[in-house]
Order: C-alpha cells, then sequence, then structure tokens
C-alpha cells in the first residue's frame, strides 16, 4: 500500500516540486522525513489505565509500537511527579510513515464529520502540525471499545527550507487545505 504514494513522489511530485521552484538538482527538492504522532494526556496522573489505553491506539493506528513520553520535573499544584508518563508518542519514517500518509489522507480525514479542509499555517521551517480533536475517524479504532474520546497532535517533518516549500509538497502529497496559501 505505502508504495504507491512513495511511487508518487519519486515520478511525479519530485518534478513538479523541480519545475515550481526553479531546482538545480534533485536534491534539492524537499522531502518528507518523518510524521510523529502525540498525545498529551494530562489525566494521566490520575487515570493509570488511560496511558496503556492510549499505546494501545495509537499502536493501532500506527501499525508502530508507542511510547509513554515522561514530564520533566514536578510541578504540585497538577500533582505531578518527574519521570510521570503524561503522553504517548510514536515516530514514522519510511514505509510505515507513507502508509500512515496514505490512510490518514484516503480514509481518516474523509470521515471527519463537516469536513471542509485543514489550515494551512506552517511552523516558519517548513514542517505542518495537524490537530485532531478525536481519534475514532480512524478505522482501526472500535467506537464500542473507547471509554474516552482524546485527541492528537500530527506533525509532518519536511526537509523543506521555506513554508512555501513544505506547503507546496504536502500539497502535492494530496493533504486537503482549505484555501490556497496568500
Amino acid at each position: 500500500m505505502s508504495a504507491t504514494l512513495q511511487k508518487d513522489y519519486k515520478e511525479r511530485i519530485v518534478p513538479a516540486l523541480e519545475k515550481e521552484f526553479n531546482y538545480s538538482t534533485v536534491m534539492q527538492v524537499p522531502r518528507l522525513e518523518k510524521i510523529v504522532i502525540n498525545q498529551g494526556l494530562g489525566q494521566a496522573t490520575q487515570d493509570k489505565k488511560l496511558i496503556e489505553t492510549s499505546i494501545n491506539e495509537i499502536t493501532a493506528i500506527t501499525g508502530q509500537k508507542a511510547v509513554a513520553t515522561l514530564s520533566k520535573k514536578d510541578i504540585s499544584n497538577f500533582k505531578l511527579r518527574k519521570k510521570m508518563p503524561v503522553g504517548v508518542m510514536v515516530t514514522l519514517r519510511r514505509d510505515r510513515m507513507y502508509e500512515f500518509l496514505e490512510r490518514l489522507i484516503r480514509v481518516a480525514l474523509p470521515r471527519i464529520r463537516d469536513f471542509k479542509g485543514i489550515e494551512g499555517k506552517l511552523d516558519g521551517r517548513g514542517n505542518y502540525t495537524l490537530g485532531i480533536t478525536e481519534q475514532i475517524i480512524f478505522p482501526e479504532i472500535n467506537i464500542d471499545n473507547i471509554n474516552k474520546l482524546n485527541g492528537m497532535n500530527i506533525t509532518f517533518v519536511t526537509s523543506a527550507k521555506t513554508d512555501e516549500e513544505g506547503y507546496a509538497l504536502l500539497k502535492h502529497f494530496g493533504l486537503p487545505f482549505k484555501n490556497a496559501k496568500k
């Protein structure tokens, strides 16, 4: 499944971006380096099962084992101790990254209710973070087994030097942005 987007990148996207930005060599064309899926779980300090559930859900969504992220310091107001699990993350590269991207674009995003596209704001270095409010848009999640809806951040890390290049790369991959870049 992942071969289609990877092949598409090499055969269609690279020449299109080369032409669009007048690159002198193929090595200048920006590429998708990794996709990081991150879920912050502040309530995990009270409920320990929340972390396990989220690890299982994100592992099912991505096909790669997710890990718990730990707190860096003590914060007494939040009843937080150093090295307590406060989130879940997974970093996808190569084949799994393209496979996840394809499922996100073709299956998960169209399942969002009243979906009109995603925001087109990048971080200034050609990377893009997409916030998702509910994990149930992924078909791997069984709605009957959900006891709490959790959102997640999906960060697309590219080798692009500018936002314009990163935006063009993600647009060519098929991410449904709302409006054209000003």
